[in-house]
């Protein structure tokens, strides 16, 4: 009898795992931005490896555009550009569009993956957390540029910044619809909305970008956002601080 009650235990205690198994891979389908095997979509939420996907796209320009086009994003596709370790070749400029968050200036070309993750952070974090905190959206983002030949920090040696193949943007203020400006250096550390506001919008990048550097990391980042797609994110390799 003690045999059988022991049996009977285990065949619930595995109905019950075999239960989860199956609850868990319907909610999967439901959202197949979860799965690691399933195609990006940039009108999907975020998802588990949307981060991943997005920073795989670097190299395969023809996917990138395609999913932007796809996703109705208005662009203009800029002619490669550079020389050796500051190459560029899928660099795209936002078009003006009155329904979207403007970059100022709005010359700056991110690649092509930097430019995809961007209308994500946009649609689904930028644009909530202003709803959310302030009430207003956001009109537009001030940023310190993305192309620039040059090694990490400037340094006359080792690795080449992200910013080198225009895989990389500096995020340094966000402007309302009111005018009102909210700026990571005056207001890292300011209101309580702003630093929520700051803080929101650095989270939800991380599950987009390669890298994100905020304040947190070092005096370097006091004033900007460091937001880039390196190659390694397609393995996980993510830096958020």
């Amino acid at each position: 009898m003690r045999r059988l009650h022991l049996t009977l235990r285990r065949l619930v205690l595995l109905g019950g795992f075999l239960t989860l198994i199956f609850l868990g891979y319907a909610w999967l389908r439901q959202r197949p931005q979860d799965l690691p095997w399933t195609g990006l979509d940039l009108g999907q939420p975020i998802g588990l490896f949307t981060g991943r996907k997005l920073a795989a796209l670097t190299g395969d320009r023809a996917q990138c555009r395609a999913l932007l086009d796809r996703a109705g994003v208005d662009y203009v596709a800029m002619e490669p550009g550079g020389a050796d370790q500051c190459r560029y070749a899928d660099a795209v400029r936002f078009r003006p569009d009155g329904d979207a968050i403007a970059l100022a200036p709005a010359a700056v070309a991110p690649s092509c993956p930097v430019a995809a993750a961007l209308k994500l952070w946009e649609w689904q974090v930028v644009q909530p957390a202003a709803q959310r905190i302030y009430g207003a959206p956001v009109r537009s983002i001030r940023h310190f540029g993305s192309y620039s030949c040059r090694r990490i920090y400037g340094r006359s040696r080792g690795d080449y910044s992200e910013h080198a193949t225009a895989d990389a943007i500096d995020v340094a203020a966000f402007v309302l619809k009111d005018g009102r400006q909210v700026s990571v250096l005056n207001d890292w550390k300011g209101t309580e909305k702003d630093a929520e506001f700051l803080r929101a919008v650095r989270d939800g990048a991380c599950g987009l970008f390669s890298t994100v550097l905020s304040p947190d990391y070092n005096a370097a980042h006091r004033d900007h956002f460091h937001l880039d797609q390196a190659e390694r994110g397609a393995m996980g390799g993510r830096a958020c601080r």
